[in-house]
């Protein structure tokens, strides 16, 4: 049973700063694409990041230059790291996976609120 938890979300004030995990199960954790998607109240899900089953990373260019993803193989996580937060930052965060064998995965999201 493949599994995508998402942690770190929360209340920050903008300026802050928040460490998002994903741990994964059920998959081959190095073969697989990893991403990090948002979605925003009224808004429809948008590309934060991706990082590749080779460590190439992509980043939306609105986070460019705050945000850090990464992978741990040894830990099967991802992480999204998020420095200079701004309140248009506010959404729900949902980290996926992707193998051209297997698919996309989703996890159920966590919320991150940024207040002004």
């Amino acid at each position: 049973q493949v599994q995508l938890v998402e942690s770190g979300g929360g209340l920050v004030q903008a300026g802050g700063s928040l460490r998002l995990s994903c741990a994964t199960s059920g998959i081959i954790f190095s073969i697989n694409a990893m991403g990090w998607y948002r979605q925003a109240p009224g808004k429809q899900r948008e590309l934060v990041a991706t990082i590749t089953s080779g460590s190439t990373t992509t980043y939306a260019d609105s986070v460019k230059g705050r945000f850090t993803i990464s992978r741990d193989n040894i830990k099967n996580k991802v992480y999204l790291q998020m420095n200079s937060l701004k309140p248009e930052d506010t959404a729900v965060y949902y980290c996926t996976s992707y193998a051209p064998i297997t698919g996309r995965y989703w996890g159920q999201g966590t919320q991150v609120t940024v207040s002004s």
